[in-house]
């Protein structure tokens, strides 16, 4: 049986046990695809590089690169709910932080309604 509460992580509180359950088991793909498919919905250009294939990127690439023309740029890491960064995606973090560029997003993100919020315009908030 799949425990549907996590009591070690802060960031699924607020959400229901069901988007608790779903946060834990959904794959960094499915994340990547939801985020992708808002990320248009929202007018935003956006750059994939899957890791189950060589792009020819330099390793700790993130995931995706989010650009709201003449507005916005977004580097976003996804991981799934627990998953760790490895060392070259934490020298990326490390080199976009100074730019306030470098995002992390997880399920619990996508499910609270924080990456929409990120994404949506101004003003349809």
């Amino acid at each position: 049986m799949l425990e549907a509460r996590c009591h070690s992580c802060t960031a699924l509180r607020g959400l229901t046990s069901a988007q608790q359950l779903i946060a834990h088991h959904m794959p960094e793909k499915d994340l990547s695809q939801a985020v992708f498919d808002l990320a248009r919905t929202y007018g935003w250009l956006a750059a994939r590089y899957p890791t189950w294939r060589k792009t020819g990127t330099t390793p700790g690439v993130p995931d995706l690169v989010l650009v709201k023309p003449g507005e916005e740029v977004l580097f976003v890491e996804l991981k799934r709910q627990h998953g760790k960064l490895t060392a070259p995606q934490r020298k990326w973090q490390d080199a976009l932080a100074g730019l306030d560029l470098d995002l992390v997003w997880r399920p619990s993100h996508l499910l609270s309604g924080l990456i929409e919020g990120a994404l949506m315009p101004e003003s349809a908030t």
